[in-house]
C-alpha cells in the first residue's frame, strides 16, 4: 500500500493540511508500507518530483508523441459544435497538433507558454473493472488530444499519475467512479511509456442528494469535524463499510475487515449522503 501526496495543484495546497490529512489517516486505523512517515519523504510527494515528470515529458517529445498547444480556454469553447455543462471536457478538434515546430515556435508565434497535448489515435480502449467488468472508453471521440502537461516539469493529473505508478511499481489502483473516463487516457500513455497496465478497480463515490461530488453545502462530514464531536473512529469505519456493501460489526478497524473483504461484496451503487445519513456517521 503506497501513500502518494498528490500536491501538483499548488494554489490549493494550505500549509499544514498534509500533516493533518496524515494525521487523519492513522485516526482511522490506515497505514501504509511505502510513502510519508515511513520512507524517504520527498519520493512519495508530487510537488518534490519535478525533475522525474521532466524526464518522462522529454521522453514523449522524443518519440513524437505529444506537441505544443496555445488554444486558449475561450478559443476552445467557440470551437464546440454545442455547449458542454459541468464537469464534462469538450473534445479538442487538433488544432495545434501539426502547428509548430517546437515549445519555443510555440511561444515564440502566439506570445503565450503552451501546453502539452498527447497525440490520441481513433480506437477504443478498454480494460476489466475489478467491480463493474469491461470498460469501453472511446478517447479519441469524446476529449480527443488531452493535455499532459502545462509544462515539461509541470504535468497534468493524468501523465503525474501514471509516471509516478511505473516509477513506484503499482499493480493496483482503487479510487471513485468518476475517474473511470481519465482511465483510458491513462491506459494510452501506460503503452506510449511501454509499462505494464495495472488492474483497476472503481468505487462509488459518497454524494449530495443533488448527486454531486459531497461540498460543504451537502452537510459537514469532515473527518476532523467527526473527529472533534468525539467520533469514535471505528464506529466511522464500520458505518463506512456497511454503506459499502460490507457485513461487519457496530464498531472496527480496517485490519479486523480485511479478512471479510471481497469485491463481490462492494456495492455497485452510489451512496448518497442525506441529513439521516450524515447523523449515521456520528
Amino acid at each position: 500500500m503506497i501513500l502518494r501526496v498528490e500536491d501538483l495543484d499548488t494554489p490549493r495546497v494550505k500549509p499544514g493540511v498534509i500533516e493533518k490529512m496524515l494525521d487523519d489517516l492513522r485516526w482511522l486505523g490506515l497505514d501504509w508500507d511505502n510513502g510519508p512517515g515511513v520512507t524517504t519523504h520527498e519520493n512519495f510527494v508530487q510537488s518534490q518530483r519535478r525533475e522525474h515528470y521532466q524526464r518522462v515529458h522529454a521522453r514523449l517529445l522524443a518519440e513524437n508523441a505529444i506537441y505544443p498547444c496555445v488554444c486558449t480556454r475561450a478559443e476552445l469553447a467557440a470551437a464546440q459544435s454545442a455547449p458542454h455543462e459541468g464537469d464534462v471536457e469538450p473534445r479538442y478538434s487538433g488544432t495545434c497538433r501539426e502547428r509548430f515546430r517546437s515549445g519555443a515556435h510555440a511561444q515564440e508565434s502566439s506570445g503565450r507558454a503552451p501546453a502539452w497535448r498527447v497525440k490520441v489515435a481513433p480506437g477504443v480502449v478498454s480494460f476489466d473493472d475489478l467491480l463493474f467488468g469491461k470498460q469501453e472508453i472511446d478517447v479519441h471521440g469524446s476529449v480527443g488530444d488531452f493535455v499532459v502537461a502545462k509544462a515539461p516539469d509541470n504535468p497534468a493529473y493524468q501523465l503525474a499519475v501514471v509516471a509516478d505508478d511505473i516509477a513506484m511499481n503499482v499493480t493496483e489502483v482503487v479510487r471513485g467512479d468518476d475517474l473511470i473516463p481519465s482511465t483510458g487516457r491513462q491506459i494510452l500513455l501506460y503503452r506510449l511509456l511501454g509499462a505494464p497496465i495495472p488492474r483497476y478497480g472503481h468505487v462509488p463515490l459518497v454524494v449530495g442528494t443533488d448527486g454531486k461530488r459531497l461540498a460543504k453545502r451537502h452537510g459537514d462530514a469532515r473527518i476532523a469535524t467527526l473527529r472533534a464531536t468525539g467520533v469514535d473512529p471505528r464506529h466511522l469505519v464500520a458505518t463506512l463499510a456497511r454503506w459499502s456493501g460490507l457485513e461487519c460489526a457496530a464498531r472496527a478497524t480496517p485490519a479486523e475487515l480485511l479478512s471479510a473483504w471481497s469485491w463481490q461484496k462492494v456495492s455497485r451503487e452510489r451512496i448518497v449522503l442525506t441529513a439521516e445519513k450524515l447523523r449515521e456517521l456520528g
